[in-house]
C-alpha cells in the first residue's frame, strides 16, 4: 500500500474514534467506510513485468485504467504515437516507467482540472512530463490531474536511473496518463483495452542499434544515419 493510504485511512479512523466515544454511533459508521476506501484506493499491488524479447523494447503502461486513445500527436515538433489512458477512481493510482532508462527531464506544468476523458485535457491539464532515455530510444509520459485530482506525485529526478515498471509515483484519485513514443513502434492495444501499470505491454519498439560508417542498422534494415 501507498503510505498516503495510511495516512488518509488513520485520519479517518481516528475521526470516528472520537465520534464514537461522543456516543454518536451513526455517524461514525460513514466515517469508517471513508477510512476503508483510502486503504483500498491506495493499494499497490506487485506486478509482473514484461522481459525484453530479441531486438525490441517492450513500452508498458504507466498506469491501469482504460485505453481512451491511440493517435498520432507533435511532441516538441516531432511527430509520435501517442496512447491515452484513464484512471477512475476504482483503478489502482500508481504510475510506472513505461521502459528502463535514465530520466532525461521533468517538467511540471501547471494548468486547468478539465475531465481527464476531454481530449483538451492532455494539453491544458496539470500535468508531470517526464522523459526517459532507454537504449537509443526516447519514451515520453505524462501525468495528467483530472476533475478530481488536485495532486501529481512523482519521486525521481533527471539523471536517476529506472527500471522499466518501476514505481516513480502516482496521482491521486482520477486521472490520465499520456505515453508518447517513435512512429515505428508496433503497438498492441487499442482503444477500449483495460490495461495493468507495469505489465500490460502498450507497444514494441525496435532497439535502435549503435550507428557504423554513416549507417544505422535497425532490425537488421539498414538505413541512413542523419
Amino acid at each position: 500500500m501507498v503510505r498516503d493510504g495510511y495516512f488518509y485511512g488513520a485520519g479517518c479512523l481516528l475521526a470516528a474514534g472520537v465520534i464514537a466515544w461522543l456516543a454518536l454511533w451513526p455517524y461514525a459508521v460513514p466515517v469508517l467506510l471513508l477510512a476503508a476506501f483510502f486503504l483500498w484506493f491506495f493499494r499497490d499491488p506487485e506486478r509482473h513485468v514484461p522481459q525484453p524479447s530479441g531486438a525490441v523494447i517492450p513500452i508498458v503502461s504507466p498506469g491501469d485504467g482504460k485505453v481512451t486513445d491511440v493517435s498520432v500527436a507533435t511532441s516538441g515538433g516531432i511527430s509520435r504515437n501517442r496512447i491515452s489512458i484513464f484512471l477512475s477512481v476504482f483503478d489502482v493510482h500508481v504510475n510506472r516507467s513505461p521502459i528502463a532508462g535514465v530520466i532525461r527531464e521533468v517538467r511540471y506544468q501547471r494548468g486547468k482540472f478539465l475531465n481527464a476523458m476531454s481530449a483538451h485535457s492532455a494539453e491544458e491539464n496539470e500535468q508531470n512530463i517526464v522523459t526517459v532515455e532507454g537504449d537509443g530510444r526516447i519514451v515520453i509520459f505524462k501525468q495528467i490531474a483530472g476533475l478530481i485530482a488536485r495532486r501529481i506525485v512523482f519521486n525521481l529526478k533527471v539523471g536517476d536511473d529506472v527500471a522499466c515498471g518501476q514505481r516513480v509515483g502516482l496521482i491521486k484519485f482520477g486521472s490520465r496518463v499520456d505515453v508518447l513514443f517513435d512512429r515505428d513502434a508496433a503497438i498492441q492495444v487499442k482503444p477500449g483495452d483495460r490495461v495493468k501499470g507495469g505489465a500490460t505491454v502498450l507497444a514494441l519498439l525496435p532497439v535502435a542499434q549503435p550507428v557504423h560508417d554513416g549507417v544505422a542498422i535497425m532490425q537488421g534494415e539498414k538505413r541512413e544515419a542523419h
